[in-house]
């Protein structure tokens, strides 16, 4: 009786040499290197976002400065229309200008100012304020505006007052207080005025005397 061949059993497998400790070490090192510069990178940003010292408080609620922020002396300042037109020249000994509201202030103000029908508008006082393209100023102190020029032959307007609201823009003229207005021989005081030049229109306010020079009579 034959007995089946019983194959020999296999060799034994060879165990992998064990690395050295500091390869291990080198390789995990090598491996996880990358992650835990990323951790470190976001460790650093949230401490620098959360120590980094912010705007103070009070400088960001600092109100504006009320002084003049600049000044110029023996001034002469133009505005010009589109096609080239001087529209407007302000001049004065000393401007300055006030940052909190935007305004100027001028000493010995003198304007000269010319409206689309020719006609010219000159004006001076001690003192101005105007906001920042002179299309409104308020004189005070010894103000006149006399106004020429334009259609007809009509004689200069002539305004006098401690106090003289004038709007260059719309060609309005206002005051609270008393003004004089003279054209020609006749002369109105009264105790305020609103006056419209482009409708030709004057409200003045009481008390009221006028003094009108008779028209000439035509020569038959």
């Amino acid at each position: 009786m034959e007995l089946p061949l019983l194959a020999p059993p296999a060799a034994p497998a060879h165990a992998a040499p064990r690395m050295p400790w500091h390869w291990r070490l080198r390789e995990a090192l090598s491996s996880y290197l990358p992650l835990l510069l990323m951790g470190l990178l976001a460790l650093a940003t949230w401490w620098l976002v959360n120590n980094t010292p912010g705007a103070p408080a009070d400088a960001a609620r600092a109100p504006v400065r009320s002084d003049p922020d600049y000044t110029m002396q023996g001034f002469t300042l133009q505005r010009f229309a589109d096609d080239g037109r001087l529209l407007l020249q302000l001049e004065g000994d000393q401007l300055r200008h006030f940052p909190d509201s935007d305004t100027v202030e001028v000493d010995t103000v003198r304007i000269q100012s010319y409206s689309a029908d020719g006609s010219r508008t000159h004006a001076t006082a001690r003192r101005a304020l105007s906001n920042a393209d002179a299309s409104e100023v308020q004189l005070l102190g010894g103000a006149q505006i006399e106004r020429s020029g334009g259609p007809g032959n009509a004689p200069p307007m002539r305004f006098e007052g401690e106090f003289l609201h004038a709007f260059l823009r719309t060609e309005q003229l206002r005051s609270h207080l008393p003004v004089v207005l003279r054209q020609g021989g006749s002369e109105i005081r009264a105790g305020g005025l609103e006056y419209n030049h482009l409708t030709q229109q004057a409200v003045f306010k009481g008390p009221v005397k006028a003094r009108f020079q008779p028209a000439a009579r035509s020569a038959r």
